[in-house]
């Protein structure tokens, strides 16, 4: 009775949308923070007198910091709900920012860098919400959608990231003048990272009235002494094809980490003093990526088909990182900007494809804990690769260091076509409207 009496109260809030927006957001502001100093990486070395590798190191710190905290605060989300996690990742997000406002002189690195930490660390409370969010606010008919809207604020906050520092921060002498231009984009980002805290305050709520899927129901109507965090991630490993899942994601996203964290070395060591344009490759990237996100969540609600459109897109990553490794060189930069679309199309079109395609795999597990096992493989294999690729680029060349990319999305490729199309929630879902 009481399953059936969760599963007849199925209904949508209107303001699944707002919650959605807001979240997108603050992620938005706080992934326009991680690729801040990567997209002039050069302007800044030269500002606070430090190697290009230190520059590297405040992006993947985001990547470092994520991995220890992944397990309390995915265990947090399942003990405490979605909005203690919303409040806390924008609040930090906030308070990096502000922090960062206290790094304007060339001796005050480590400020910069307290500030970057604290911005990772609200980053751990926002990388897993996506598929949790379309999970509990959104109808089985919109749950791809919602989750590629929900990863699209990460996508655009990385190719603002991309687009506006080169802008509002010109590569001047005058060290005076390159504070001050710092300063106004530190500040612009501590102003709308705290509105945004306050719009969280006010707006999102911990869930809708009602459930908005049958599958949902379900889980609403479990009693929480069924629920174990601890047997639940064993359950996770143990699952064959969530392992394998794991392992093609971290891969795919590892790359695009180093990519987008070495793009602005890469570009300006082929065409010297084209740091806007470096940014507006990057930009090219997601924008396309972002595109292919959208698409990918349309076809996944339409189709169901997560197994053959996962593939499909890592096929197309590889070819595109092919194509993107042997056009850098050629001397024609707008041959850049149309390869580096085609690899973005796929490559960042498959991020909310990983976490759907994990959340029918898991089910009914937490999506909060499969999206988060996914990020800890993402972010290991992505401090792993901008090292690796950096090196190499220093010591051989961009194309050596883009042909290891080749390499690890091959590989990538292989593992994937290996995982089974186990599709759990849409057999609960199924079950149920029959039932």
């Amino acid at each position: 009775g009481g399953v059936g009496d969760a599963a007849a109260e199925v209904q949508l809030s209107r303001l699944r949308w707002a919650v959605l927006l807001l979240f997108s957001s603050y992620s938005l502001c706080n992934a326009f923070q991680w690729i801040q100093y990567g997209s002039i990486n050069n302007v800044f070395v030269r500002f606070y007198g430090v190697s290009s590798f230190a520059i590297d190191w405040l992006s993947m710190s985001y990547m470092l910091i994520y991995i220890p905290l992944l397990f309390p605060v995915a265990w947090l989300l399942d003990k405490r709900g979605l909005r203690l996690i919303a409040l806390a990742g924008s609040a930090l997000n906030a308070v990096g920012a502000w922090v960062k406002l206290g790094s304007l002189k060339p001796h005050l690195f480590p400020v910069t860098v307290l500030g970057q930490v604290i911005c990772g660390l609200a980053q751990v409370f926002i990388l897993g919400m996506p598929s949790r969010i379309a999970s509990v606010w959104f109808g089985s008919q919109e749950v791809s959608t919602a989750c590629s809207i929900a990863v699209f604020g990460n996508q655009l906050g990385i190719a603002a990231g991309f687009l506006v520092p080169p802008v509002l921060i010109p590569n001047v002498e005058d060290v005076e003048k390159l504070a001050y231009h710092i300063s106004i984009m530190f500040f612009m980002t501590a102003g709308v990272a705290s509105a945004l805290f306050i719009l969280v305050i006010i707006v999102f709520k911990e869930k809708p009235p009602n459930p908005p899927s049958r599958a949902q129901a379900l889980i609403q109507s479990r009693p929480a002494a069924e629920y174990s965090y601890v047997q639940s991630i064993l359950r996770l490993l143990r699952n064959a094809n969530f392992l394998l899942l794991m392992v093609t994601y971290g891969l795919n996203v590892g790359c695009f980490y180093a990519l987008s964290t070495l793009l602005n070395r890469m570009v300006i060591l082929h065409y010297p003093g084209q740091e806007v344009n470096a940014g507006r490759i990057g930009l090219t990237i997601i924008l396309s990526g972002m595109t292919g996100a959208l698409i990918s969540g349309i076809w996944l609600d339409k189709t169901k088909t997560y197994k053959q459109t996962t593939l499909v897109v890592y096929i197309m990553s590889l070819v595109g990182m092919i194509v993107y490794t042997f056009t850098l060189s050629l001397g024609h930069l707008w041959v850049v900007f149309v390869t580096a679309g085609l690899l973005g199309f796929f490559m960042t079109g498959y991020l909310p494809l990983g976490f759907e395609f994990a959340a029918e795999l898991t089910y009914p597990e937490s999506e909060g804990t499969s999206s988060g096992l996914l990020n800890v493989s993402a972010q290991i294999f992505g401090i792993a690769l901008t090292i690796s690729q950096g090196q190499i680029i220093d010591r051989f060349g961009t194309m050596e260091g883009n042909l290891l990319l080749c390499s690890v999305l091959f590989l990538g490729t292989i593992l994937t076509a290996f995982i089974k199309a186990d599709l759990r929630r849409q057999q609960a879902n199924l079950e149920n409207e029959q039932t």
